[in-house]
């Protein structure tokens, strides 16, 4: 099975969620079904980003890793295609 590392962006006020999942598909079509939390105040959500792992645990090393940012320009970055990251 294979695991991805997504990035979203809201179209309300541009902000991003990183995440894991095996289903983008199932996923994307959560975060913007109508429920309470972060994801649920801020949609309408489209997926801008997203690799490609083996295991789950390279997938939430790697979703940490650009949590650890704390960067929206290094997000940015990474969406645009540059080598980071």
């Amino acid at each position: 099975m294979a695991f991805f590392v997504y990035i979203l962006q809201s179209m309300k006020d541009k902000s991003f969620y990183v995440g894991v999942t095996h289903n983008i598909g199932e996923r994307l079509e959560k975060h913007n079904r109508p429920h309470k939390g972060y994801t649920g105040r801020k949609q309408p959500w489209v997926l801008v980003y997203t690799e490609i792992y083996t295991t789950k645990t390279d997938a939430l090393r790697r979703e940490n890793f650009i949590k650890s940012q704390k960067s929206r320009e290094y997000i940015e970055i990474l969406i645009s295609g540059s080598s980071a990251g």
